[in-house]
């Protein structure tokens, strides 16, 4: 017989038992159906951190100071006074893999519009940060230059802001105040939506200068946001800034930096391993249903070559040979998890939407899981299919017609 008479007969046993071919069946449509839902919520998750990853700025390092040290007690992250604006102007003048530099000044208070009033991040910039780490204006512009310059007390805020004070009505030229300070608003920034590090829709831009002088008191900057010409020229940007900032420390050779460079990198690619690792791990759990799934064929097939002992005693008595007795019953257990695969892909498709649609989850479908889950069930099929087969094939074929 060849394939396709085989494949027939294989179907014809299976519908000849609807309800046990079903149930057989069940373990490989699980198992193909939780493998595609699980591994397109983890790259729905991937692309979703990549994208927030994104939303922070791109080919984007950060310079912060070290610990300040008193005594013998250590003070926190970023406790060191130590990064001056003419920091920003060394990097910009004197690392040519830069694009572009912006200093910030960071302090919570609380912003006032009439009767409202919201507890807000103030962060003091310069025009090029609103590149640097992609805050696009939704309203009216970002600072300017001849602003920072004039240290004029102007602000542009973000949509939580913008929520909270002035509740949807428009806010372009109205007055807010700022620590008892009025601040004219010249924009509102385009919603990025709130993350798991925090809101960067709550948030009140200034010129860094105004937030130096007039608001905060200060004489120095919490950090430096560095963009780099591009993506290739990462490393060389965090060597021309890590250099030019040791020399500007005057450290020693040898001795260590009294500040810390952030890589975007290094975030994207601690996203990269445990997107992948999140990804295996949820592959990993789903494929155990597969493998049940497997042993569930052998095990129906198993009693199908018990049942069928005569048939293939009189299948050998009229010429069948021993591998066409070990392909019939192969045929028939790849048709089960092949049947089970095509079924489990549609299961896992909707279980997909469903996830999608009901929890909010972002879904990415795409080919590889799909062809990688029903490559895998018809493994599974040949796999758990070849005992029950040989055992089929080698049978006597006088003890199988006297089998009752």
């Amino acid at each position: 017989m060849n394939f396709i008479e085989n494949f027939q007969i294989a179907l014809r046993s299976l519908l000849a038992n609807k309800l046990r071919s079903s149930l057989t069946m069940l373990g490989i449509i699980i198992g193909v159906g939780a493998v595609i839902a699980m591994i397109s919520v983890a790259q729905g998750a991937r692309e979703q951190t990549m994208q927030r990853i994104q939303q922070l700025g791109t080919n984007v390092l950060v310079v912060f100071p070290g610990q300040q040290r008193t005594g013998a007690a250590w003070g926190g992250f970023g406790s060191m006074q130590i990064l001056k604006p003419e920091d920003v102007d060394a990097i910009r003048r004197g690392c040519p893999s830069v694009r572009a530099a912006s200093p910030e000044v960071r302090r919570n208070a609380q912003a006032k519009y009439k009767n409202r009033n919201t507890n807000t991040n103030i962060t003091g910039v310069t025009p090029e940060y609103s590149e640097i780490r992609n805050y696009p204006v939704q309203q009216g512009r970002f600072i300017a230059a001849r602003e920072v310059d004039q240290m004029a007390r102007v602000c542009v805020i973000g949509q939580t802001v913008y929520e909270n004070l002035f509740n949807g009505s428009s806010a372009l030229g109205k007055t807010i105040r700022i620590r008892g300070i009025g601040f004219k608003v010249v924009g509102v920034l385009a919603p990025k939506g709130a993350q798991g590090f925090g809101n960067p829709d709550d948030i009140i831009f200034v010129p860094y200068t105004t937030a130096m002088r007039r608001l905060f008191g200060i004489d120095f900057i919490n950090s430096i946001s560095v963009q780099a010409v591009s993506e290739e020229r990462m490393s060389a940007a965090y060597q021309e800034v890590e250099n030019l900032m040791r020399r500007r420390q005057r450290l020693n050779p040898g001795q260590e930096n009294n500040f810390r460079i952030m890589n975007q990198a290094e975030f994207v690619q601690t996203a990269e391993d445990v997107s992948r690792t999140f990804t295996l791990l949820l592959a990993g759990i789903a494929s155990v249903s597969l493998l049940v799934g497997g042993i569930g064929i052998m095990n129906i097939m198993l009693v199908s070559v018990t049942e069928r002992t005569r048939e293939i005693g009189i299948r050998k008595a009229v010429g069948a040979k021993r591998r066409d007795i070990l392909l019939q019953f192969l045929i028939e257990a790849m048709t089960l998890s092949l049947v089970g695969g095509l079924i489990g892909i549609g299961a896992g498709l909707g279980a997909s939407y469903i996830l999608a649609s009901t929890s909010g989850w972002q879904v990415q479908i795409s080919p590889q899981p799909i062809l990688l889950a029903f490559g895998f069930s018809a493994g599974v099929g040949i796999f758990f299919g070849i005992y029950p087969a040989q055992k089929a094939s080698s049978l006597n074929p006088i003890e199988a017609l006297r089998y009752e």
